[in-house]
């Protein structure tokens, strides 16, 4: 029984998923992070490059 608990510790299958799991949350965070503060201009950015592709009337 001991040795069957002692296995389940050293496994170390899942331990790849958990740590792709967790950069990929870290990416996540730094983009969203990066585009509410960026958001006002990237605002400005699109709003002047609709403004230049929409035809006038």
């Amino acid at each position: 029984m001991t040795n069957k608990l002692m296995g389940l510790f050293r496994e170390e299958e899942g331990q790849g998923m958990v740590e792709y799991g967790l950069i990929i949350a870290l990416v996540s965070i730094v983009v969203i992070t990066a585009l509410v503060t960026l958001g006002g201009g990237l605002e400005t950015i699109f709003g002047n490059a609709n403004a230049a592709l929409t035809p006038a009337p």
